[in-house]
């Protein structure tokens, strides 16, 4: 069975640091393009960062370019978001997601992924 779970989600204060985690299991991330987005309280659900299939190509949202840095270790089965710089704004809830797009050179942060995790609630506040 196909299955992700993020984890990293914690309380921190603001210019603070996160690394949130994504874990396959049922199936291998090779071939499949991840995104993460994010959904605050009464906001719409937000791409914010994916990385293709091939690893050689990331998307960022503007929000965040410059402070995320979104990463892959096949050989784990893993998806890592490192969020440096938090500010309130980045307060949501993160949930992985993986689309199958084998040998894709892009990727794109549009609601168009088949699995999506559980979420991991990240808080910034001081």
């Amino acid at each position: 069975q196909l299955q992700l779970v993020e984890s990293g989600g914690a309380l921190v204060q603001p210019g603070g640091s996160l690394r949130l985690s994504c874990a396959a299991s049922g199936f291998t991330l090779d071939n499949w393009a991840i995104g993460w987005f994010r959904q605050a309280p009464g906001k719409e659900r937000e791409g914010v960062s994916c990385i293709s299939s091939s690893g050689d190509s990331m998307n960022y949202a503007d929000s965040v370019k410059g402070r995320f840095t979104i990463s892959r270790d096949n050989a784990k089965n893993m998806v890592y978001l490192q969020m440096n710089n938090l500010n309130p704004e980045d307060t949501a809830v993160y949930y992985c997601a993986a689309v199958w797009e084998p040998n894709f050179a892009i990727c794109a942060l549009t609601p168009h992924y088949t699995a999506w995790g559980q979420g991991t609630q990240v808080t910034v506040s001081s």
